[in-house]
């Protein structure tokens, strides 16, 4: 039968809601940058400080899963590939992804770095059914990108979400609004977005094993035994889950930060650390084709305190050497007593200004940083990020 799932100006068996997850995002690009690890166990995630931010599939094999120890997945894996993470590049991919989603639909919304809900009601006659879209959207993402994506489609979101998951990697899932009944009557309690280990210990102890089993009593009762997500996961059990699908709202800043194998305050390579974070940081602020006016230095001690300075520039800027001699400057007012264990970069207050030149100034003089920039972005872009660098970052192991 068909369940009404929302009561918006398009009910559930009207509404089609899409999930896109890129499979171990993070471990595919670098898979896909080094063709030499292709195939290999390889996790994101190096030093004896770090935890494995994302595992090749060859790896989890092996046990090793996303946030475990590095000192404990080379371990279970002694023989894997461990590499650093490298968010700047995990951004530009996904900046690529999401463009190629916006071209299915206006209503893609990005939930994380690795993946999107998109809002499909309505596209069969563009893309046919739920089954072949999805076929249409992995195709693009992969001739686009070079990688996989796994694709849920259901009547509403949380259930998009859990479908995603089902066929991982490459894979998809669609559940039709006549399926939602028995979908949520055999589906484990604990896939439901949102149910933890305290949630699940106390409907496990009611009986509770599968979402269906959640309807056996109503609404309140389970307000009383989990107060308001009580309701809310009654709501859910039935297939009720109203929110739409929001459009993506820019970032308001952009920041790159390092955590170091050893403490220190050397100003020699604090300063280096910077001039690769600003380099980074101006690259995405091109990208994104905006400016900021306000530059962030984040630093944590050795005993773990954290501090921060802010400085707001008389223009805005995406400048490398702006962001770079400023993060330097308000490191020379930090003026470290004591190691440091991380430092960052960021810039904030997006914005741009007509800036005036002077007459005596030409206007290919005015910008002739930016003008190295992009020719930087350009080389970068068409031959990848480790085709060009800035000189005083040669043979600097990140």
């Amino acid at each position: 039968m068909n369940t009404a799932a929302g009561t918006g100006a398009n009910p559930a068996h009207l509404r089609r809601i899409a999930h896109i997850d890129m499979d171990a995002f993070f471990a595919s690009i670098e898979q896909l940058d080094h063709p030499q690890w292709r195939g290999k166990p390889l996790a994101v995630g190096d030093g004896p400080r770090s935890v494995v931010s994302a595992a090749s599939y060859e790896i989890r094999a092996f046990g090793v899963r996303s946030a475990m120890p590095v000192l404990q997945a080379k371990k279970l894996c002694p023989h894997g590939v461990f590499v650093p993470v490298r968010m700047w590049r995990y951004k530009e991919i996904s900046r690529r992804v999401m463009a190629v989603l916006q071209r299915f639909s206006p209503l893609v919304e990005q939930a994380s770095v690795d993946e999107a809900y998109l809002d499909a009601t309505g596209l069969e006659r563009l893309f046919g059914p739920p089954n072949e879209f999805a076929r249409t959207l992995r195709a693009a993402v992969k001739e686009e990108t070079g990688l996989s994506c796994s694709v849920g489609v259901a009547p509403v979101r949380f259930l998009a979400k859990i479908a995603s998951d089902f066929n991982k990697p490459d894979g998809q899932t669609i559940i039709a609004p006549g399926d939602v009944r028995a979908f949520l009557d055999a589906l484990p309690v604990q896939k439901i977005p949102g149910v933890g280990g305290r949630t699940l210990e106390t409907l496990n102890r009611l009986g509770v094993r599968n979402a269906g089993d959640l309807l056996r009593h109503p609404a309140e009762f389970w307000r009383g035994k989990l107060g308001e997500r009580g309701p809310w996961l009654h709501a859910l059990a039935q297939g009720i889950d109203d929110r739409p699908v929001t459009p993506f709202t820019p970032p308001k800043s952009s920041s790159a930060e390092s955590t170091f194998e050893r403490d220190t305050r050397d100003p020699a390579c604090l300063r280096r650390w910077l001039l690769l974070q600003a380099d980074r940081v101006g690259a995405d602020l091109r990208a994104q084709g905006v400016r900021g006016r306000t530059v962030t230095l984040k630093a944590k001690f050795a005993d773990f305190t954290q501090v921060t300075r802010s400085r707001t520039l008389p223009e805005p800027t995406c400048d490398t050497q702006t962001i770079f001699d400023t993060a330097v400057a308000l490191l020379a007012e930090l003026n470290p007593k004591q190691d440091l264990r991380l430092i960052g970069v960021g810039v904030s207050q997006f914005g741009e200004r007509p800036r005036q030149l002077s007459l005596l100034e030409q206007e290919h003089q005015a910008r002739p940083r930016g003008a190295l920039d992009s020719a930087m972005d350009a080389v970068r872009g068409r031959f990848g990020k480790g085709a060009i660098t800035r000189g005083d970052l040669l043979h600097f192991d990140e």
